[in-house]
């Protein structure tokens, strides 16, 4: 289990910052849910950055 999220954490937290997102645009904050939506692509394109420039 502990490998698996290890490998995982990326697309979990992009998850849940997704629905993060998407709870505040169904609260109708929708400047909130606008600056929030662009979390998730940010944490999977650092994600994918830093274990790129991995050596091991």
């Amino acid at each position: 289990m502990k490998s698996i999220i290890l490998k995982w954490y990326p697309v979990i937290l992009a998850f849940l910052c997704l629905l993060y997102s998407v709870g505040y645009g169904i609260l109708g904050m929708t400047a909130e849910a606008q600056y929030s939506a662009h979390w998730p692509g940010t944490i999977l394109l650092f994600a994918i950055a830093i274990r790129q420039r991995r050596t091991t």
